[in-house]
C-alpha cells in the first residue's frame, strides 16, 4: 500500500500543474485567436463562436486539476486505511465537479451580459476605410435599406439576419457586414435564404403520460413563398408536467416618444429565468420584433 500511494502521490503532483497548464493554454489560445482576426467583424465572429466553448474547456481543466491536488491530501492518514483513499477520491470528484458547475452557472447567467458588451464594442466601433483612411458611419435602419437588396431586406424583416451598412461619406464607399439575427428562422431549401418562417402548428395527436403526441408544423418562406410541412413527435408528458411558454411583454407599443428615442433595449425573461436582451435603433423595429417573438414562442 505504501509503494502504491507513493506512486499515486507523485502522479497527482505531476498531473495537477499539467491540468492547470492545459487550462491556461486553452485560454491563451482563445485570446490569440481573437487577436489574430484582422478586422473587428472577424474578432466579433471569433468571440461569439468560441468564447463560451473555450472558457468551459478551461474550467473543466481546472476542475480536473482540483481533483488531482485533493488526491494528494493527508497521505499519512490514507495509508492507514484503504477506505480513506476512496473518501479522498470522492472529495476530489465532488470539489472538481463543484468548480465546473459554478463555472457553468457563471457562463450561463453572468457572462452573457459581459460578452454582449464586448461584442457590441467590436460591432459598433467605427470602421475605417482601408483605401482612404476615413472613418465610416453606421447607417440607421431606415438609411441602410437603400443599400440592401430585396433578399437582404427579406431576411432582416423576419429578424433571422441583421445587416450593418457602413459608409465613407467622403468617398461614398460602402461596407456591409452580416450578423446572426435575433430570432432563429430556418433556411429555405428553394431560395437558400433564412426566411422560412413558422406560421402555424397543427396538433394531430395530443401527448399523454402513456403515449407520444404528433404535430404538424407549417412553414412558409416570406421571400419565395415556399410552403413546407414538418411532422414532429411530442414526447410523453411527465407526471405533473406541462409546457411552459415564454411571454414577451410588448409594453414598447405604449410608448409615444418615437422621435426622441435613439436606442430601445428589450429584456425578456423566459420560464426558466434566463434573460435575453435585444437592442434596436427605433421603436418600430422593437415592436415588429416583439410581434415576431410572441408568434414564434406561441407556436412552439
Amino acid at each position: 500500500m505504501h509503494d502504491f500511494l507513493e506512486i499515486w502521490d507523485q502522479a497527482m503532483y505531476l498531473l495537477t500543474p499539467a491540468a492547470v497548464l492545459v487550462g491556461i493554454l486553452i485560454y491563451i489560445y482563445l485570446k490569440a485567436k481573437i487577436a489574430s482576426a484582422k478586422e473587428l467583424k472577424g474578432k466579433y465572429d471569433v468571440t461569439s463562436e468560441y468564447s463560451v466553448r473555450y472558457l468551459q474547456a478551461t474550467h473543466i481543466a481546472f476542475g480536473i486539476a482540483i481533483f488531482f491536488i485533493v488526491n494528494t491530501y493527508n497521505s499519512e492518514v490514507v495509508e492507514k486505511s484503504v477506505a480513506w483513499f476512496f473518501i479522498r477520491m470522492f472529495m476530489g470528484i465532488a470539489l472538481g465537479t463543484m468548480h465546473g458547475y459554478v463555472a457553468y452557472l457563471i457562463l450561463k447567467y453572468y457572462y452573457p451580459t459581459r460578452l454582449n458588451k464586448k461584442l457590441n464594442k467590436f460591432r459598433y466601433t467605427p470602421r475605417v476605410n482601408p483605401e482612404t483612411g476615413n472613418k465610416m458611419r453606421l447607417l440607421s435602419e431606415e438609411e441602410e435599406d437603400e443599400y440592401l437588396d430585396d433578399k437582404m431586406q427579406a431576411e432582416e424583416a423576419v429578424f433571422s439576419v441583421d445587416y450593418d451598412v457602413w459608409i465613407d461619406e467622403q468617398s461614398g464607399a460602402i461596407k456591409i457586414e452580416k450578423y446572426q439575427g435575433r430570432l432563429g428562422v430556418e433556411q429555405c431549401d428553394r431560395c437558400n435564404l433564412h426566411t422560412l418562417k413558422l406560421e402555424r402548428e397543427e396538433m394531430v395527436t395530443v401527448a399523454t403520460d402513456t403515449q407520444e403526441g404528433e404535430t404538424i408544423k407549417h412553414y412558409k418562406c416570406t421571400y419565395c413563398g415556399r410552403i413546407r410541412r414538418k411532422t414532429m413527435i411530442i414526447p410523453k408528458q411527465q407526471p405533473g408536467g406541462g409546457y411552459a411558454v415564454s411571454e414577451a411583454v410588448s409594453s414598447v407599443s405604449q410608448i409615444n416618444i418615437a422621435k426622441h428615442v435613439t436606442m430601445v433595449k428589450v429584456e425578456i425573461y423566459d420560464s426558466t429565468g434566463v434573460m435575453k436582451d435585444f437592442e434596436f435603433q427605433n421603436l418600430d423595429e422593437a415592436q415588429r420584433f416583439l410581434k415576431e417573438y410572441e408568434l414564434s414562442e406561441s407556436n412552439r
